[in-house]
């Protein structure tokens, strides 16, 4: 079985990028790897539920109860288990941008107290129970603020789900601020979890390499790779 990481954050947080450049380096220093992107929008039946979900043909975020949105999404990866198996079977590392962590802190983000403990305890149950997906062996956490986020989502290009900006969840900034503060809880709380900072003392940010160079550091001991010399 491959080691998997997913790559974690609200929507803007550069996690696309950082799991194409991962596969890249790490295919660079001999290292079998692929990624896999969630949601399959395109690909899977739950993928394409998922879009008209962002697209608001279901309502809006408030209108649709996030035990129901958490269904489409672990929906869309047990959908594509067995895409997700050839690439584990064929590959020593799986980049996984956006799994599992993805719906516990975009859902639980919608609930408060006990009602957002319980939800958390329901998705995992469904997506690694129920559905039988496996666990990452880590889960890396890109953390940016939520104005951060609107910025750089307002300077993506053409999506294949949406012809917006920015879909309902990316256009609420309140809602990422919650969902963000949802995934510093989950990753606080988590043995398998990391967070690595997208900004710099003075809020600016960090460069794509030194991100990159954080993360692979974290995944060189699961994958075996050799550590970098410590610079004195």
């Amino acid at each position: 079985m491959a080691t998997l990481i997913a790559i974690e954050g609200i929507d803007g947080a550069g996690k696309g990028t950082q799991a194409r450049q991962l596969v890249e380096r790490l295919n660079g220093l001999g290292v079998k790897a692929t990624g896999l992107q969630f949601p399959r929008y395109s690909e899977t039946t739950f993928g394409g539920a998922i879009g008209d979900f962002l697209n608001g043909r279901f309502g809006s975020l408030d209108q649709v109860h996030p035990q129901l949105a958490a269904v489409l999404y672990a929906g869309d990866r047990f959908e594509s288990r067995q895409v997700l198996q050839n690439a584990a079977d064929q590959n020593d590392v799986v980049i996984l941008d956006r799994f599992t962590g993805s719906n516990l802190a975009h859902q639980s983000a919608k609930l408060e107290g006990q009602e957002r403990l319980e939800l958390i305890k329901w998705i995992d149950h469904i997506e690694h129970v129920v559905f039988g997906l496996p666990r990452p062996h880590l889960n890396v956490l890109i953390d940016i603020s939520s104005n951060w986020s609107r910025e750089l989502v307002s300077r993506k290009g053409e999506r294949d789900y949406t012809s917006e900006e920015a879909d309902i969840q990316e256009s609420n900034l309140p809602y990422l601020e919650r969902v963000r503060a949802c995934y510093l809880t989950i990753a606080a709380q988590r043995d398998d979890w990391q967070v690595v900072e997208s900004l710099d003392e003075q809020q600016e940010l960090r460069t794509i390499g030194d991100i990159n160079q954080e993360i692979l550091e974290l995944i060189k001991p699961l994958a075996d790779l050799p550590q970098s010399p410590v610079q004195s």
